[in-house]
């Protein structure tokens, strides 16, 4: 039975939080990207010991409330693991169907010499919606890009700026990408219904950075060659049964989603549709990968259940295409789900002692406007960007703390998950020593801090959302999102 409890004060909510972010800041030095694939989850579970210590032994708590508290959060965030596991099968199914790799062709086919910044833009957004991964398109396809560029005669950090700038927009507006899972299932609306919304915002940022490129672009003599590019399309072609009947897929599901068909079930179906095409239309692919002498049904029923589950991969003659012809379908998604329970075990912990709800009155009482709110979220964002090096928990962490000071203000929750991603997405790269920032530095060849200042969408994106806050453009309430329900 739970007895007397403490109110919390300031100090008492932010021990664990500082624990935390000393903690990631020093474990990011010694595991680097590597971090995500365990030790990021660890630093979350023992931050959730030190909020648990003085929940029970400074403010009253009992453990069986906090484990209440703790099964309550990871229950809301249920749907959200549940719909990842689908986006790693349909990922999977259309990879081996040449979904993927049609949506990869023909993007590349829009590359013009004479306006290549925009192109290279253009191409790797339409490359990371396909993938729902800015860390694939720009360690695959940016790497091309970035080479032809080269050989064009442009500066090396305006062409990482334009393809990190394209990479992130894809990652932000694609159902498959796991931090536009992340913000919904934080801010608690549905990834559709976050989707839509965050247009309102992503697009006229997109469409400023383009028209950026397009500036800078026709300012330089581009003259060169783009032989590179046709040879990945060549590989593809070569490999894949590339035709446009592929797209009737991906246009279902967007059908689905405009519809408003629940996540779950129309995901479940494009998985379920990619499988099945890949059956139809890519036979080679197919015996490739169930790599066995046997019936044809037997090499589908092979390949159709590795895809859905486990890692399958294409290999061809261009090592960049091999390095983009990989899935890991449902169980390349374990990592990801489980950061989001340890950060729902810390999270609960966090709310049920009532630490979030004091760290977040402290930051209310000086929120007068709707304006000051979301910029007040956005800065908290960059702020975890910065100290935790790690985008997820940019996401996760202000999240939980600014979700029910939205509900309060009678804001719908898809403004909170807008803004988290607005900002702390697309930020995360901007950092030098984020994980992000760091990854692609890395990959590119090319410094954080060279290509920073030409990633225009990633710069707007936050400014954006702001200036939608303090002129009130585009906020739902959630008197509004009653009256759509009924009708």
């Amino acid at each position: 039975m739970q007895g007397f409890t403490r109110t919390p004060k300031v100090t008492d909510a932010l021990i664990p939080l500082i624990f935390l972010i000393v903690l990631l800041v020093l474990n990011i030095q010694v595991f680097g990207t590597d971090g995500l694939s365990g030790s990021n989850q660890i630093v979350l579970i023992l931050s959730s010991m030190v909020a648990a210590l003085i929940a029970i032994f400074r403010l009253g708590y009992t453990w069986e409330t906090l484990q209440e508290g703790i099964l309550k959060s990871i229950s809301a965030a249920m749907s959200s693991i549940l719909i990842l596991f689908l986006i790693g099968a349909l990922a999977g199914t259309w990879l081996l169907s040449g979904i993927v790799p049609a949506m990869i062709y023909y993007g590349l086919q829009i590359l013009n010499p004479t306006i290549f910044l925009v192109a290279a833009c253009i191409v790797s957004a339409i490359v990371s919606v396909a993938t729902g991964s800015s860390w694939t398109t720009v360690a695959t396809v940016g790497v091309a890009l970035l080479g032809i560029g080269k050989a064009l005669g442009f500066e090396e950090g305006i062409i990482a700026g334009s393809i990190i700038s394209g990479a992130y927009f894809g990652d932000k507006m694609s159902p498959l990408s796991d931090t536009t899972n992340l913000a919904p299932a934080m801010a608690g609306t549905d990834l559709f219904t976050h989707i839509r919304y965050m247009a309102r915002t992503t697009v006229p940022s997109i469409s400023i950075t383009l028209i950026i490129f397009v500036v800078i672009g026709l300012n330089y003599d581009v003259n060169g060659t783009l032989n590179d590019v046709q040879g990945i399309s060549d590989v593809i072609m070569q490999k894949f049964n590339v035709t446009g009947w592929l797209f009737i897929v991906p246009a279902l599901v967007i059908v689905m989603i405009v519809r408003k068909v629940p996540a779950i079930p129309a995901l479940l179906t494009g998985a379920i549709l990619g499988g099945l095409f890949a059956v139809i239309f890519q036979p080679e692919i197919i015996r490739l990968v169930a790599d066995q002498d046997a019936s044809y049904a037997y090499q589908s029923f092979k390949a159709v259940m590795m895809s859905l589950y486990g890692e399958i991969s294409v290999n061809t003659t261009n090592d960049v295409v091999n390095e983009l012809l990989v899935t890991s379908g449902m169980g390349g998604m374990m990592n990801t789900i489980w950061l989001i329970i340890a950060a729902m075990v810390f999270g609960g912990i966090m709310e049920e002692s009532r630490m979030l709800e004091v760290l977040a009155q402290a930051i209310i009482r000086k929120v007068h406007s709707i304006g000051s709110l979301i910029a007040s979220t956005v800065a908290t964002c960059v702020f975890f960007n910065i100290t935790t090096s790690d985008q997820y928990l940019a996401i996760l962490v202000p999240g939980r703390m600014y979700a029910d000071v939205y509900k309060k203000r009678g804001l719908a929750p898809e403004n909170l998950s807008r803004t988290l991603e607005d900002s702390g997405t697309v930020t995360s790269v901007l950092v030098p020593w984020n994980t992000c920032g760091a990854t692609q530095a890395s990959v590119l060849g090319v410094a954080t801090l060279v290509y920073a200042p030409y990633c225009f969408f990633n710069i707007i994106s936050p400014f954006m959302t702001i200036l939608y806050g303090y002129f009130k453009i585009g906020i739902t309430y959630y008197d509004e999102v009653e009256e759509e329900n009924l009708a």
